[in-house]
């Protein structure tokens, strides 16, 4: 099942939907684990980011080849890198990435991401799956200039429309065969396959929420994979993976 939020051109609020070939029905009750379909939405309007997440959580380097992409002496992690992205920082499918540093390398980076569907604290790995509503794309935009020179890196993805996130929820994804890709300007730069991660979607929900509660509707994105790169005004960039979808945005 895919949900997502869609902006009617006759509304000021989205409004939560589920997605049936390209058709809008109301997503009704507040379970995110089970959400029922109703009646088909009419009128037009566009997809926006399919969930207003209550946090951020993100995982660095959790992809070998990215580790040493950049340096090839950087230690790899013995436990997962995290940070954190501020809500202010979403935009969803078709928005404009805003560089706010124009002089500074602003880089894409795709990634899976996660959404909780129910309260989760110091979760098993074995019961993983019991908490997660669905999963969707991300694009972790990063100023690589700012990330330097800060050492940590909240300034450096913390800029409004640094998230695209979309272009929807899909409830259902075989990680075994699942793919991350992104392209630029139509040009394929990512391409690796989730199940190469360091640290696997089990074990990171068992760590994170080890560390701090998940809450409905938080998201989790899970690290990218080799060859990220810069992205100017005028670019066009995507995040797939298979399974779920396309996030498209153009540069600004």
């Amino acid at each position: 099942m895919q949900l997502g939020r869609v902006k009617l051109d006759s509304e000021a609020t989205p409004r939560r939907v589920v997605i049936e070939e390209k058709a809008w029905f109301a997503w009704e009750g507040d379970d995110w684990l089970e959400p029922r379909k109703g009646h088909k939405i009419e009128g037009d309007g566009k997809l926006v980011a399919p969930l207003d997440p209550g946090k951020i959580v993100c995982v660095g380097l959790n992809y070998l080849d990215h580790v040493t992409e950049r340096d090839p002496n950087r230690t790899v992690p013995d436990e997962p890198v995290l940070f954190m992205k501020p809500t202010s920082s979403v935009i969803g499918p078709g928005e404009t990435i805003a560089i706010a540093n124009p002089q500074n390398q602003t880089d894409f980076e795709a990634e899976l991401a996660l959404v909780i569907g129910k309260t989760a604290r110091t979760v098993p790995r074995a019961n993983w799956r019991k908490f997660i509503a669905g999963f969707t794309c991300a694009n972790d935009v990063s100023d690589r200039t700012l990330q330097k020179k800060d050492g940590q890196w909240v300034r450096a993805k913390g800029f409004h429309t640094y998230c695209p996130v979309g272009p929807w929820i899909e409830t259902e994804l075989d990680l075994d065969r699942a793919v991350v890709q992104s392209r630029l300007n139509g040009e394929l730069r990512q391409d690796q396959a989730v199940s190469t991660m360091l640290f696997p979607i089990p074990f990171l929900v068992e760590y994170i929420s080890g560390i701090m509660t998940l809450d409905p509707g938080d998201l989790i994105l899970t690290g990218t994979p080799f060859n990220v790169g810069p992205m100017q005004s005028g670019d066009s960039i995507e995040v797939s993976v298979s399974g779920i979808g396309t996030l498209a945005n153009p540069v600004g």
